[in-house]
């Protein structure tokens, strides 16, 4: 209890700076204390903080290399899908205008063979037509001829050998024929 008596008659003692400096051994002591940490953080730990700031602030520096690398090439990729998407479109269109072609161009050929086909039939029916005709001609000269020889029995009241038969019958076919212009004037 006397120390503490005598620490507060000190106390009471002090007044004016010596109120806020504390003793001179107290702060020398301070004073070497600190010195001994400034030291020793200096030495040992300010090395280590100065790494690890210089290894996270070289993590930051890659991580933003890193981000802008990504961004440009997520760039390069939009732009690649883009000019890709544009080039499929005109190839679509290609192909598209060339199937447009080539069917216009099948039913140009459809209808060119249509037409020729359609001109081989009436060219085959016209010549079937022809045939009849002369067909029906030569069986009409045929007729006309045994009729005619058959009213020239009677008119003149004879039968005739066949050659003086068939010579006349001739001679009346040319001479009907040129009169209907030998067929062609129908």
């Amino acid at each position: 209890m006397g120390s503490n008596l005598m620490i507060t008659a000190a106390e009471e003692a002090r007044t004016g700076l010596d109120l806020v400096l504390p003793p001179a051994a107290e702060l020398i002591g301070g004073a070497l204390a600190f010195l001994v940490v400034a030291i020793l953080l200096g030495k040992f730990v300010w090395p280590r903080i100065e790494k690890t700031v210089r290894e996270r602030e070289s993590t930051v520096r890659n991580s933003l290399e890193e981000a802008e690398k990504t961004k440009n090439e997520a760039k390069k990729m939009l732009s690649d899908y883009k000019e890709q998407l544009a080039d499929a479109r005109s190839e679509a269109n290609r192909v598209i205008e060339e199937a447009r072609q080539q069917a216009e161009q099948v039913r140009k050929d459809i209808v060119a063979k249509a037409e020729k086909d359609a001109e081989g039939v009436v060219g085959k029916a016209k010549e079937q037509i022809e045939a009849e005709r002369r067909r029906t001609i030569q069986e009409l000269q045929g007729q006309i001829a045994d009729l005619s020889i058959e009213l020239a029995e009677k008119v003149v009241g004879r039968s005739l050998d066949d050659a003086s038969q068939r010579d006349m019958v001739d001679a009346y076919i040319k001479e009907v024929s040129s009169m209907s212009g030998n067929g062609n004037g129908r």
